[in-house]
């Protein structure tokens, strides 16, 4: 994570995550009143057509009344979330079996009706 300088007089201090085409920004801000709060704002990067690319933008504002209850959803959520599945990034890229639609599975290391790539008959060399 970053952390990003003042910048303005209601950014108070900052917090950058980059995570691959997104990017999350943690920023405690002041009301008028003179009191914190958080927002949470995700850019994800996009590609046109063209080359050139353009940023999507979200945002949550997250006030102190709301912080315990936040936190604990958070909690119960990103458990759950990895009793079920774990810690592994599971996507199509990421599987170990996952086979591209131009490419044929591999054969079975029993399959008997394929050659194995160790039996080379010198003889054709």
């Amino acid at each position: 994570m970053e952390e990003r300088k003042y910048n303005e007089a209601e950014d108070i201090y900052s917090k950058i995550l980059r995570a691959g085409r997104r990017t999350y920004f943690f920023d405690v801000r002041s009301t008028k009143a003179g009191d914190y709060y958080l927002t949470i704002s995700e850019s994800k990067k996009f590609t046109n057509e063209d080359g050139s690319f353009y940023f999507k933008k979200h945002k949550i504002y997250l006030y102190k009344e709301d912080f315990e209850g936040f936190n604990e959803l958070l909690k119960e959520m990103t458990k759950y979330i990895i009793d079920e599945k774990g810690l592994e990034v599971i996507s199509e890229r990421h599987q170990k079996d996952y086979v591209k639609e131009d490419k044929q599975p591999k054969p079975e290391a029993n399959d008997e009706s394929k050659e194995n790539f160790t039996d080379v008959d010198f003889d054709d060399i």
